[in-house]
């Protein structure tokens, strides 16, 4: 093989193998490891902050993740059902390549209404997302964190802050388990 045409394909695949790496280490891929279908228990509090007694509400059922756009986007296919109804919803994930960060934004099937997006991403392997909403008509901060815990298990937690993220109050948990 001629020197140069040799010299030209080492540099091909050495410029590809780092542009690789540089798409597996700037945060893009960070959800491959959910992709599959998972088994879904989530506990939800009826009343978030509320002057009244916590009561959870109990479901289960599936999630479905689903790979798009070269996986730099995937959708949460959600659906649980337990004494209190059902709970059928997407999970909207893109990747801002920009700002190195992601974007989630619910979906729920019922009322066919999108959520204000929550944003962050993984640092030590715990998913961060925060994001502004409302509820009963008063501003809110959202926190939504995510928890591997090994390769068949995670943790899915929502909280809501009516004091500008002094305090927080729990009011979504999943605990998914690999089918």
């Amino acid at each position: 093989m001629n020197k140069r045409i040799l010299a030209a394909l080492l540099a091909f695949l050495t410029l590809t193998g780092s542009a690789s790496a540089d798409v597996l280490t700037d945060g893009q891929r960070d959800f491959d490891w959910e992709l599959g279908t998972w088994h879904t228990d989530v506990r939800v509090l009826a009343d978030p902050l509320s002057e009244t007694e916590d009561q959870w509400l109990t479901f289960s059922g599936t999630s479905v993740v689903r790979p798009l756009l070269d996986r730099r986007s995937n959708v949460v296919e959600l659906k649980v059902s337990g004494s209190a109804g059902r709970i059928e919803g997407l999970n909207m994930r893109l990747y801002e390549p920009q700002a190195k960060r992601w974007s989630l934004t619910f979906v729920n099937i019922r009322d066919g209404l999108l959520t204000p997006s929550v944003y962050g991403g993984f640092h030590d392997g715990a998913g961060e997302f925060y994001g502004d909403d409302q509820l009963g008509g008063r501003p809110i901060k959202v926190r939504f964190l995510i928890r591997r815990q090994g390769t068949d298990r995670a943790t899915f937690e929502q909280a809501f802050s009516p004091d500008g993220g002094a305090t927080w109050e729990t009011n979504w948990i999943a605990v998914d388990r690999r089918h």
